[in-house]
């Protein structure tokens, strides 16, 4: 049986993965006890978070050593902007937030942190960093969906539900299955020092990740923000 590239880092990211489970913001999405503030400050968060994203996937679409890995990146892309991105405007609308107000967020310092590292190490290597950056958040996503779904009740959730079905669904697993497809292909018969280098990238996104559940939870934006305050 072949060994896959995906099977070497859940064996690395589970134990982080769990972690996203436990977390009292990802658990109050499933149980439906969030506050709608904290999920406000992740929405907007994770919009200008998406932007981001989108422009890893043009960058691996550019980056693409083929049609095929091209087009699975273009897909990715338009899937981002238009699907993903419209439920967060879909629940934008609830809070009375405009389209324009999301995109003129400011970044928090996680966001920024996360953000930033993607796209560093997307720039510093070929489409296979690329991959590797994108991966964790598709992957994980769809890891929290598909448990969170198994809780009575999170599916028809009034407010949650749309959220657990949307990364719970067979679309946005096809999407992330696409990705982990095109890094099991890129990594063939890759030297080993690479492979460590890209993993090493897989766990650091999953760590960001992580920081960005706790950021939405604790409504955090700049650390300096409160200082020269009264």
């Amino acid at each position: 049986m072949e060994n896959l590239f995906t099977d070497r880092l859940w064996n690395r990211v589970q134990p982080i993965w769990n972690a996203y489970l436990e977390h009292p913001f990802v658990k109050g999405i499933g149980d439906g006890t969030l506050h709608q503030e904290k999920f406000k400050h992740y929405l907007k968060q994770d919009y200008v978070y998406l932007i981001e994203y989108a422009r890893l996937f043009a960058l691996g679409s550019a980056k693409a050593p083929d049609l095929k890995t091209m087009t699975t990146f273009a897909n990715l892309l338009h899937e981002t902007l238009h699907v993903e991105m419209d439920l967060h405007r879909k629940y934008a609308s609830k809070f009375n937030i405009s389209t324009k107000e999301l995109e003129e967020t400011e970044a928090a310092s996680t966001t920024t942190a996360y953000t930033s590292y993607m796209l560093n190490m997307s720039q510093r290597g070929g489409v296979e960093n690329v991959i590797a950056a994108i991966l964790t958040c598709a992957w994980s996503y769809n890891f929290i969906g598909k448990h969170l779904a198994l809780i009575p009740g999170a599916l028809d959730h009034e407010f949650y539900g749309e959220w657990v079905k949307m990364y719970s669904s067979d679309d946005f697993t096809t999407l992330a299955n696409d990705c982990m497809d095109v890094i099991n292909e890129l990594t063939k018969d890759k030297p080993e020092h690479e492979l460590v280098a890209l993993e090493e990238i897989v766990i650091k996104t999953s760590q960001f990740e992580y920081m960005f559940w706790e950021m939405a939870e604790k409504l955090e934006m700049w650390q300096t923000d409160s200082v020269g305050k009264a």
